[in-house]
């Protein structure tokens, strides 16, 4: 359970065992889905695509818990294991593994920070602090109860305060992130007036949820040079509705939940009252109010939009979608799943490894891509659904294929061994330690491919609008060309140079690229392009541009 701080708690929406030990234990639910996505649709059985192929699956778990297609000798691995529980061991794998982490910390960091520009908190810090809380497999609600509470005085939970102050607490800004990120609910249109299309988003509950901010401010120390939030103790939210000139006044509250009351007026406002050298705290904080606000049991919203957001990562569509436009008019597609997986998710005291487990063991995330139908209807979740590499996982599956991952691994191994030779062998075979190095070497040529692929920021993790940098990249791109070039970069193409044989030349090509064998056509059109030139290494890389550039490469299917 986080420190508390001296602040007088709303007891009545408080969860009496917060953070607590799993009350219902872990339990598999993937059937139970399954079947509550067969009943929504008449003739799903017809309907529905097959199972994928292992290769697919693969790739697809890969992709979704790793952030990164997986290694070639893996792919071999996984073909030749005949065990009919294969998969399910392979999902465990995933999600012990200290990549896993990293991957979901890419995911959050993007979710809740829409990769926007560093401004008190630096991205890594912040990153790391959600790489460490993953791989301790926190409880998602504790996670957002930080987010939500740390004020950044707090050495260890500062990078938690970043959601607040690289958003230099714009009242506006704040309030809208904190309803669609937190809520599933963007409210933004309710700000001057009572939303025109969707009856469910209300003035009162935008400005009630911005008056638990209200109070809020930046606070600069002079002497330590960095940025906190402090707080007053008064300062009321009033608003005007420009339809109907009525002004009205609310207290913080969650939507229709309960207002909450500041307690009655005492002699001591404050723990420390603020000044221009003081950070202001006051007894009692609405902001902090609204950490516990979030994780009550009253606020059904908080659990039902995290288990729309599990289920949109591993799915590719939310039930809700898009998964911050929840109302009336845009209902889930399925309700009574949605409903069951956020009291399941919160039976399960929010624990993400356990209900990505869950999704990834159904039927309906094993399908194929490929539909029966023309007309199916992506909601139905008939089949997979296609979903374009995020910025982070194209930058790390070209790493990976290319051989620059194994590569640079083996470069910093060998340099610990050198440096420390005594205890640098144990060091160097800890996953963890493994993880953190490979990343810290390659952080720069990620963030160098992640930036040629995402969005325009403030923006989603994934978008797939195409620009004349990634087609510059993809055609003629020094950085990609560098990394096919046997001279340039060792590790794919220098493997590939020594097969003398076309046919296993384009076989090796295709397993490290695109995780799978290739067709029988592909062997053969692709094996006569290296027959047929007079220079077998440039055909060669000819290839392997091909497939880092297919759209096969570029989609999860």
């Amino acid at each position: 359970m986080p420190a508390r701080v001296a602040i007088i708690l709303v007891l009545s929406l408080l969860p009496s065992d917060a953070f607590a030990a799993n009350k219902a234990g872990l339990v598999e639910i993937s059937g139970q889905i399954d079947e509550m996505l067969r009943a929504a649709t008449p003739d799903f059985d017809t309907k529905a695509s097959p199972r994928c192929t292992d290769a697919e699956f693969l790739r697809r778990a890969y992709l979704d818990l790793h952030g990164t297609i997986p290694p070639a000798a893996v792919v071999r691995e996984f073909a030749a294991d005949q065990s009919g529980d294969k998969r399910s061991r392979l999902i465990d794998k995933l999600l012990d593994s200290p990549r896993y982490a990293r991957r979901m910390a890419d995911l959050f960091n993007i979710m809740l920070m829409e990769r926007r520009p560093d401004v008190y908190v630096p991205v890594a810090e912040w990153h790391d602090y959600l790489r460490k809380s993953f791989l301790e497999n926190k409880p998602l609600d504790q996670l957002a109860f930080e987010i939500l509470a740390s004020d950044g005085t707090d050495a260890s939970t500062r990078p938690a305060a970043k959601f607040f102050l690289d958003r230099k607490l714009n009242i506006d800004l704040v309030t809208r992130d904190l309803g669609r990120v937190f809520l599933g609910r963007d409210m933004e249109c309710a700000q001057c007036h009572d939303h025109p299309n969707v009856d469910d988003y209300l003035q009162r509950h935008y400005h009630g949820l911005a008056a638990f901010m209200k109070r809020a401010y930046l606070y600069t120390d002079s002497k330590k040079k960095k940025t906190y939030i402090g707080e007053k103790a008064e300062g009321d939210v009033t608003f005007t509705s420009v339809f109907t000139n009525e002004s009205n006044k609310t207290n913080p509250r969650l939507l229709d939940l309960p207002e909450f009351v500041d307690p009655p007026n005492t002699q001591k406002q404050y723990i420390d009252k603020p000044t221009s050298k003081v950070r202001g705290v006051p007894i009692y904080s609405r902001r902090q109010q609204l950490a516990y606000a979030m994780l009550s049991d009253a606020n059904v919203d908080f659990r039902r939009n995290w288990a729309n957001r599990l289920w949109a990562m591993m799915m590719g569509r939310g039930l809700v979608e898009p998964v911050d436009l929840y109302h009336s008019s845009n209902p889930a597609s399925h309700p009574e799943l949605l409903e069951f997986l956020a009291v399941q998710l919160d039976d399960h005291q929010f624990d993400v490894k356990w209900m990505l487990r869950q999704l990834a063991l159904t039927e309906s995330y094993q399908r194929s891509s490929e539909t029966k139908l023309d007309s199916a209807e992506p909601s139905q979740y008939l089949h997979a659904l296609l979903k374009p590499l995020s910025p982070e996982q194209m930058g790390w599956s070209i790493l990976e294929a290319t051989g620059s991952r194994k590569r640079t691994l083996e470069t910093v191994i060998a340099g610990v061994l050198k440096s420390d030779p005594k205890f640098g062998k144990g060091r160097s075979e800890h996953p963890v330690w493994q993880d953190v190095a490979v990343a810290e070497a390659l952080k720069s040529r990620v963030a160098q491919l992640a930036t040629i692929f995402a969005p325009t920021a403030p923006g989603p993790e994934v978008g797939f609008d195409a620009s004349a940098d990634q087609a510059l990249f993809m055609y003629n791109g020094a950085e990609l060309h560098n990394l096919i070039s046997v001279d340039k970069s060792p590790g794919l193409m220098q493997r590939l140079a020594k097969i003398e044989d076309p046919t296993k030349v384009v076989e090796a090509a295709c397993v490290a690229t695109l995780s799978r064998t290739p067709t029988t056509d592909e062997s053969q059109q692709l094996a006569n392009y290296i027959k047929s030139s007079s220079d077998k290494a440039a055909a060669t890389k000819d290839i392997v541009w091909a497939l880092l550039t297919s759209a096969e490469f570029r989609f999860n299917h």
